[in-house]
């Protein structure tokens, strides 16, 4: 059971590292040299103005990268720096970035995870946080920030991280939306620093909004995305179907689910897929469907508490 062939994933993303493309009107990007199996072609930052501008994700402690965003504003006056998230591909670079320009750092706050960890977790998630990130001013969920030509709106939007924030352009019905969404594969939730509960909350939340245009932190700006979220959000929701399949047939082990539910994927990934599915289990777990031995973790093995409906 393949259940990535519902979403109509776009992968042709020719940007090249560190050249200037104006994506929209008001809109620059650069691409960062750090493609790999989580990053895609790399990571993208925004500049949203002209004349005075904001930054949105500086990207990770990239030299060559910093000094492409900066000659790419030579001549401007940067006046903010926003970050959906401190993940080590997003945030690192905003100190430097901060330092050459004296721009205000915004963001919903530094990293922290989703849930405690537990004491029985004996391993860490796949991805890696940056925990040195401050920023200077902490955004809550409707806060609006204007510069010159421009205002954004905070959106929180967890499940990626605990503190993941999307920045909505509403007069231009455009989103800059981190990792949240991404139209070339879907986003890695890692529990305890992810949730599918979050997750899933999340992408609801955003079908009530209008924004249709959504800038995203990984590969090629997604159009008609309100559709795309449904379609993420039935992907979910498929996975799901996919591990009570398989627990239909006898408790099992996440590296066990993850072989019946992942047909196909790269092998390199395979750790970050069994942490989705303890993200799926956690969230099944608590609504008392499926039952483990302790607390549910990456080396727990599961059982359903019933026959399915």
């Amino acid at each position: 059971m393949n259940v990535n062939d519902d979403i109509p994933f776009n992968r042709n993303f020719p940007l090249q590292p560190n050249v200037v493309d104006e994506v929209a009107p008001g809109v620059r990007r650069l691409l960062c040299n750090n493609p790999s199996p989580f990053t895609f072609t790399g990571s993208v930052s925004y500049i949203v103005g002209k004349g005075k501008v904001a930054i949105i994700d500086p990207g990770p402690a990239d030299e060559a990268h910093a000094e492409a965003l900066l000659n790419a504003v030579r001549n401007e006056t940067v006046t903010h720096i926003f970050v959906t998230h401190t993940h080590n591909d997003h945030s690192p670079g905003t100190a430097r970035i901060k330092a050459a320009t004296g721009a205000t750092v915004y963001a919903e706050g530094p990293h922290r995870a989703s849930r405690p960890a537990y004491a029985s977790e004996t391993r860490s998630t796949e991805s890696g946080a940056d925990r040195n990130f401050r920023p200077d001013v902490t955004l809550k969920d409707g806060d609006v920030v204007s510069g010159e030509g421009w205002a954004l709106e905070a959106v929180t939007t967890p499940g990626h991280t605990a503190n993941h924030m999307a920045f909505a352009c509403k007069d231009r019905g455009q989103m800059f939306i981190g990792d949240h969404v991404m139209g070339w594969s879907t986003s890695i939730v890692a529990p305890p620093d992810g949730s599918m509960i979050d997750y899933m909350a999340s992408l609801d939340k955003l079908t009530q909004r209008d924004e249709n245009l959504y800038f995203s932190g990984h590969g090629a700006e997604i159009p008609d995305a309100i559709r795309f979220v449904y379609f993420l959000s039935r992907h979910r929701k498929a996975r799901e179907a996919s591990i009570l399949h398989r627990l239909a047939k006898g408790a099992a082990d996440i590296p066990t689910i993850v072989r019946a539910s992942y047909i196909g994927i790269d092998p390199r990934l395979m750790g970050a897929a069994g942490y989705s599915v303890l993200a799926h289990l956690e969230d099944l777990v608590g609504r008392n469907v499926v039952a483990t031995d302790g607390d549910p973790t990456i080396d727990g093995v599961y059982r359903l508490t019933g026959p399915l409906a």
